[in-house]
């Protein structure tokens, strides 16, 4: 039986439609994901993340453990400062993408993906061995709630003591939302600005109320699932399964730039990704703008001029932002300058489609 988060009893009042998300009952929409997604960029959305995986790294090695464990230089991170990652295997492979807090000097938050939660966990216990430092399964322990959109700031001020102006992006601060605890982070993945809200279980559903309230009036609406994915897909953003896995690396992924090659001593991987950044990838993750109204989807071939399948595609949707078809895929790099003209077979139609650049979308800031 799938876990309710701790604003299960809130959802269901409010008519939501859950789904099974990595073993948590997660709301998948309250009526109209098309709604729900154009609130996010005109207003704002309010989510329920607690199916996310925290896990707490402490001790006087905290920061060099998780050197070693990340593909990023963590220890030189402020307090107050977050860094988006991955983790990996030593050949390379990535296990999760991660963001990684800096709560105090000897106290980390690793927030990894819902499904891949217990298996960064497995792997952080694997690796901690002769650092003077502790992982700890916070999973149960914490709810998090996003408000995302451009009326974010404006909703949530009201409600905490947190200098939010002078919270820049990948921050996080320590304060209160509606009287209660939290840390309050400027993060999320949607490719809007927002905020990310920790906070105890117990507290969740007086935060969520406080910030529907503060919102009613300024177009806040509570937002699920499907819009999240629609939204990041926009934005460009990975999802574990579709556009990373054990099978790639960061740099298929266009992301060799966290890859913290130069950062003192060894890290998990660093071999394999060090002889990897020597030469060109195979494969690379591109945009992909198709004709029609047809949207590719996760798995679906990519075929150059001439029917040769050269790639794959990871995502696909209609996009409401935009107003057509878009998909991020993983395709040749001979065929991955922005403007080569593909081919992708949907479902044995061939639609043609067009190699952009990404993100697909990105926000006036």
């Amino acid at each position: 039986m799938a876990k309710p988060t701790a604003l299960y009893d809130v959802h269901a009042a409010l008519g939501a439609q859950f789904t099974d998300f990595a073993g948590w009952s997660m709301p998948l929409r309250y009526g109209s994901e098309l709604a729900e997604h154009h609130a996010v960029r005109q207003t704002a959305g309010l989510f329920d993340l607690s199916h996310m995986g925290e896990i707490e790294v402490t001790g006087p090695q905290a920061g060099q453990f998780l050197d070693y464990a990340v593909v990023s230089a963590i220890s030189v991170l402020a307090v107050g400062k977050a860094k988006y990652t991955m983790i990996c295997r030593e050949d390379g492979g990535i296990l999760d993408d991660l963001i990684v807090y800096r709560l105090a000097d000897e106290h980390f938050l690793v927030v990894a993906n819902a499904s891949n939660a217990q298996v960064v966990l497995r792997a952080l216990q694997e690796r901690v061995g002769g650092y003077d430092a502790q992982v700890l399964d916070r999973c149960d322990d914490w709810s998090l709630l996003a408000i995302q959109g451009p009326n974010a700031a404006s909703i949530l001020g009201p409600l905490t003591e947190v200098d939010l102006p002078g919270l820049a992006y990948y921050t996080i601060a320590t304060g209160t939302v509606a009287g209660r605890s939290a840390y309050l982070a400027r993060t999320g993945y949607t490719g809007e600005d927002g905020f990310e809200i920790f906070c105890s279980p117990a507290d969740a559903p007086a935060i969520w109320a406080a910030v529907s309230a503060a919102g009613a009036d300024q177009g806040l609406i509570p937002c699920g699932l499907a819009c999240r994915d629609s939204l990041r897909l926009e934005a460009a953003m990975p999802l574990y399964g579709n556009e990373l896995s054990v099978e790639l690396t960061p740099y298929e992924a266009g992301l060799g730039r966290i890859v913290g090659l130069k950062k003192a001593g060894d890290f998990v991987g660093k071999a394999a990704l060090a002889e990897r950044a020597t030469h060109p990838v195979a494969r690379i993750r591109v945009g992909l703008l198709p004709e029609g109204r047809r949207a590719p989807r996760s798995g679906y071939p990519v075929l150059d001029a001439d029917g040769t399948v050269v790639g794959t595609v990871t995502s696909g949707a209609p996009s409401p932002t935009l107003g057509h078809p878009i998909a991020m895929a993983y395709v040749d790099t001979a065929h991955s300058e922005p403007g080569t003209e593909l081919v992708v077979d949907v479902r044995g139609t061939r639609v043609p489609a067009t190699v952009v650049s990404l993100p697909f979308y990105a926000r006036t800031r």
